[in-house]
């Protein structure tokens, strides 16, 4: 299939890119390489796909910027939308709110318009585990309400998961919402813990561990997002005549419309998370304990049984093979490339 991918420049759209393209898919990408982090980090992420897998086109493209999003539907004419593109990150929400509205929302909507005007056969968005919020009834299951973010980045996801229902009920739109719960792996993003981790280890900078490291986190492996993606792309979801209007199931809709939680399905503490990330590195970290921050959630957990039910896949990969291919390619990337900004923890 013909397949746009927005934020094909990042962390999960890098991988998704060579994932489809490897499948045997056709894949346009579109990036808008802001500063968020170093530009530099992207552009060395398209340069590692088209050296596994040939080149392929990726537009510069603002997904606020609607007339150029509009252009490039009519231009290349997708099949398949995989929106993964948004500013992402809980804590700088709290910093630059407009940069989420002008993204998460702004954009989305470009994107939703677009799909409306030039029908497509499936748009999957990337979510977050963060609508789960003040909800700590875990595992977190799609079939709960989510009406208590904890953070504007959260609000606009859970916005996100609004609009496209909206879309696909008046439009027929068939759309996907993808909970994705803490990825990590090769090529991340610096602003995320791994990095700033293993950064701040092998300086032998403070670490800021918040909630004195006792919160957990349902860590998931770049590879099994993918997985979850590449399965999902081709079942694009179907109306629910039956879906009963008196007891309304949060997950799914009368509409074309469903949610599905991407987690490993297996929460560490931070504290544990860090003593791997010690061991893998052979160095001991040094650790500054904070209270929790603003916006963050307590723990999370994924009940990935609607995504098991669908494409016959769970994630797979412990945690400890995962941040050993991690810290694998950290040493080799980080000695000749950017580095990554101060630790966050």
């Amino acid at each position: 299939m013909k397949i746009l991918v927005t934020g094909a420049a990042g962390f999960i759209g890098a991988h998704c890119v060579l994932r489809l393209m490897r499948d045997g898919h056709q894949v346009i990408g579109l990036d808008n390489f802001n500063a968020y982090y170093d530009p530099q980090l992207k552009h060395d992420r398209v340069r590692w796909v088209r050296g596994q897998v040939g080149d392929f086109q990726i537009a510069r493209v603002d997904l606020a910027d609607a007339a150029a999003v509009d252009a490039l539907f009519v231009r290349e004419c997708p099949q398949v939308v995989i929106h993964l593109a948004a500013q992402a990150g809980v804590r700088y929400s709290l910093e630059n709110p407009q940069a989420y509205l002008n993204s998460n929302l702004s954009g989305f909507l470009n994107i939703l318009e677009s799909c409306r005007h030039h029908p497509v056969e499936h748009l999957i968005y990337a979510s977050s585990s963060s609508v789960y919020g003040a909800n700590q009834h875990t595992p977190y299951t799609v079939h709960d309400d989510v009406n208590h973010p904890l953070s504007l980045y959260a609000a606009t996801k859970k916005a996100n998961e609004l609009m496209a229902h909206s879309y696909s009920y008046l439009f027929g739109i068939p759309c996907t919402g993808l909970r994705f719960f803490t990825v990590y792996g090769p090529w991340g993003r610096p602003d995320m813990s791994p990095i700033q981790f293993a950064r701040a280890i092998t300086e032998g900078l403070p670490l800021k561990l918040f909630n004195y490291g006792m919160h957990q986190r349902d860590f998931t492996y770049i590879d099994d997002i993918v997985e979850s993606i590449a399965r999902l792309t081709v079942h694009p979801p179907h109306t629910h005549p039956d879906w009963d209007r008196e007891h309304p199931d949060a997950g799914s809709s009368m509409a074309p419309w469903c949610l599905f939680n991407i987690g490993g399905h297996h929460p560490v503490e931070l504290k544990t998370y860090l003593a791997l990330m010690e061991k893998h590195l052979g160095q001991k970290a040094i650790v500054e304990l904070l209270p929790l921050q603003p916006g963050d959630v307590l723990n999370t957990c994924a009940d990935t049984d609607d995504l098991a039910q669908a494409t016959g896949f769970q994630p797979r990969i412990e945690l400890d093979e995962g941040l050993g291919r991690f810290i694998a390619w950290y040493r080799d990337y980080y000695p000749t490339a950017c580095r990554p900004r101060a630790v966050r923890g």
